[in-house]
Formats: structure tokens, sequence, C-alpha cells
């Protein structure tokens, strides 16, 4: 157990048996039903969440009770992935379980004396924080300046296995566009796909 997140953390830092061993007595496994929640609106937020099997998502109910999709997190993902630890926080939203899954949690004080106990650490989550930057910064520009079905091409290229696992209104949660427009959109590019190929004129 725990062999995704030490896999994880060796991508950046080099990490001792001992090292390693402390890691993983910092952490307390959970595992989840499917559609079980995690953690939900207005609870405390104490700990962080790292996906060592299965698939999570993160969201928040607006009007009506329609439902915003902040973040999926198939294994080898943090939710949240925001890194809270100078407080207790109440959760803006939900997170709930897409698949049978198993999470890793660390409480908010013993992730700050993990820091402290295994020093190099520091980089291996100021890593994890710049690459999640990075990817909101491009969710951003991609929300504002690419119509869905731009969008949902550039979600398939970066996320192809999430694209198989989740349902197709989530995704458009995601995305904040209307499912059926998700489906026009999917349904143009398949005809796309199976079109042959305009033979070029001498």
């Amino acid at each position: 157990m725990m062999e995704l997140l030490i896999a994880d953390i060796g991508k950046e830092v080099v990490l001792s048996k001992a090292e390693e061993d402390i890691i993983k007595a910092s952490f307390i496994v959970k595992k989840l039903r499917k559609r079980q929640y995690l953690m939900q609106f207005g609870e405390v937020f104490r700990h962080l969440f790292f996906v060592e099997k299965g698939m999570l998502r993160a969201y928040l109910k607006g009007e009506k009770d329609m439902e915003h999709v902040i973040q999926f997190a198939p294994e080898g993902s943090w939710i949240p992935d925001s890194f809270h630890q100078l407080e207790d926080m109440e959760a803006l939203y939900n997170i709930d379980a897409l698949e049978h899954s198993e999470v890793l949690l660390i409480d908010r004080e013993i992730y700050q004396k993990l820091l402290v106990q295994v020093p190099k650490l520091e980089k291996y989550f100021r890593v994890a924080m710049q690459k999640r930057l990075r990817a909101l910064h491009m969710r951003v520009i991609n929300y504002l300046t690419h119509f869905a079905e731009d969008k949902y091409r550039m979600f398939v290229n970066t996320y192809p296995d999430i694209v198989q696992r989740v349902p197709q209104h989530m995704i458009a949660s995601y995305l904040g566009i209307k499912p059926e427009t998700l489906s026009r959109n999917r349904k143009k590019m398949a005809t796309r796909r199976k079109e042959p190929a305009l033979e070029s004129k001498a």
C-alpha cells in the first residue's frame, strides 16, 4: 500500500527507506464506495487527500442544485489540490468517489511535522503546486477563449483516461457547457474522424 504515493514523490526527490517509512506512517488509508462522500460542504477541512486507487471529484452546487465540477482526481492525484495547510477551513464543496476508491489521508498538523522530518518533501509539494497552478491557468484560458468543441477537444487531449471513466454530463459541468452542447459536438467530432481525407489536387 502507498506504492503510488511513494512513486509519485520519487519523481521529484530520492527517498531513503527510513524516509519512506516516516511518510507511510503519517497517512491513514480510507476506502470509499462508489458515490460515497469523502467530504461535504461545510465540514471542517483538516486533511489533504491523495488518491491511491479509483477516481474522485470535487464539486459544488449552484442554483436549482446544479452541480459545478471543480476537479477530477484519478489515482496519483491530490484532492483538494490547493494544499490549504495554514488553518482549518470549512469545505466550500463536496468530494465524492466516482469509482470504488482508496484514499490516503494526512492531517494538516501531521503534514506540517512531516515537512520538518523529511525536508526534501518541500520540493515535492512545491513542484506539485506549480503543476496544478499551470493546469488551472490553462483551464481558465481554455474557458475564456475557446468555443465548446475546442474546450472538449483540449480536455480529451489532456485527460484521455478521464474521458473514458467519467459520465459526459460531468465533463460538460467541468467545461462549463450544457450536456446537450457537449453531445452535439462529440457527434460532430466523430463524424469528422470517419470522413475520408480529401485528395490533394496537383
